[in-house]
């Protein structure tokens, strides 16, 4: 019930991988809020577009729906190339 966590850095967005034909067949919906608002965007032009937002919305499937969900994703920080601009912080590599 308390956010004590660390902020968390995800470099190379751009390369995220799927498995099988997902690739062809996945897609995401959103919605303006007015009626017909939908909006369906294929993987593959997610990716090349957003790369970020396949890996947010990943995680954000995982969390659960509340307020500390969200403030604990205000602390995940994605960005698609190598460089960020957290070097001061001295960030470690967590290796996986």
């Amino acid at each position: 019930h308390v956010d004590t966590g660390d902020f968390v850095i995800v470099v190379n967005a751009e390369k995220v991988g799927i498995s099988g034909r997902k690739a062809g067949q996945k897609t995401y919906f959103r919605h303006s809020g007015y009626p017909g608002g939908m909006r369906i965007t294929p993987f593959e032009v997610l990716r090349r577009r957003h790369p970020d937002r396949i890996i947010r919305h990943a995680v954000r499937g995982m969390m659960p729906k509340n307020r500390l969900a969200r403030a604990q994703m205000r602390k995940l920080k994605i960005y698609s190339g190598p460089d960020h601009p957290h070097e001061a912080q001295q960030p470690s590599v967590l290796a996986i």
